[in-house]
């Protein structure tokens, strides 16, 4: 008996490394930002309420309907700060910023196909590391 070897194609090998190749680089998978411009004005902010993930309990699922409000989300917009006894007062915090709001706090405002949150700094509750 007689074995029949195959002959293994040789792999080409680059001579450049694939971080310094354009078509290898790899990008993160994060939501685009809508492109629409918002300035709000004296202590308001915009802000674009962070993705809940898929709510599943056991073998149940949960629809949208019955989910809770996020309360959680990316700053994108923020005013001048507002006016007391004649000096503007700044806002604590500032564009990208991650933060926790009031649940029921805010104008919801539609932008293209996502919902933005217009609420006052005072309803913001902390600023997320």
């Amino acid at each position: 008996m007689t074995t029949a070897t195959k002959a293994r194609p040789k792999l080409k090998i680059h001579p450049r490394p694939l971080t310094q190749l354009k078509e290898y680089r790899m990008t993160t998978a994060t939501k685009p930002r809508p492109k629409l411009k918002i300035y709000p004005l004296e202590d308001r902010v915009v802000i674009l309420p962070a993705d809940e993930g898929e709510t599943m309990r056991g073998s149940l699922h949960i629809p949208d309907t019955a989910k809770e409000k996020p309360t959680r989300g990316q700053v994108l917009a923020v005013g001048p700060g507002r006016i007391e006894k004649g000096e503007r007062v700044k806002i604590d915090v500032g564009v990208g910023d991650t933060v926790l709001y009031a649940k029921y706090s805010g104008a919801p405002y539609q932008a293209g196909d996502d919902e933005l949150i217009i609420v006052k700094a005072s309803d913001i509750l902390a600023r997320i590391g």
